[in-house]
């Protein structure tokens, strides 16, 4: 895979291509967050959230684009070493990774943990 733009639009549209998946926005309160879904089990595998700083023990002011993914748990702890993942946010921290949209992260990284989040959910 290429180094193509990283953020929502990037992996949105590669999860069309490669799943068939397309984004559901669930909370008429917060009509940016979506998720994807697997197709045939309807688990989810990726949530989209555009969260304050504050929340994900960042400083400074302004909101950053946020990806949850599904994650195995012994990759978890090696991952949180690194800039781009924070522990995930309102998902149970022990199997699930935020993942910080902010360019920080190349694409190919990110779609990586994407398809195996897929994969878990399986």
């Amino acid at each position: 895979m290429d180094t193509r733009t990283l953020g929502r639009a990037g992996v949105l549209e590669q999860a069309a291509r490669t799943f068939g998946s397309q984004p559901e926005h669930l909370w008429a309160r917060t009509p940016t967050y979506a998720i994807l879904r697997r197709p045939g089990s309807k688990k989810w595998y990726a949530a989209f959230m555009d969260l304050p700083h504050e929340k994900m023990g960042l400083p400074g002011e302004g909101k950053v684009e946020v990806l949850n993914v599904k994650c195995d748990p012994i990759l978890i702890g090696s991952l949180l070493r690194q800039p781009g993942y924070r522990p995930a946010y309102h998902m149970n921290k022990a199997t699930w990774i935020s993942i910080l949209l902010d360019g920080s992260l190349p694409f190919n990284e990110v779609w990586r943990l994407v398809c195996l989040s897929c994969e878990l959910t399986r």
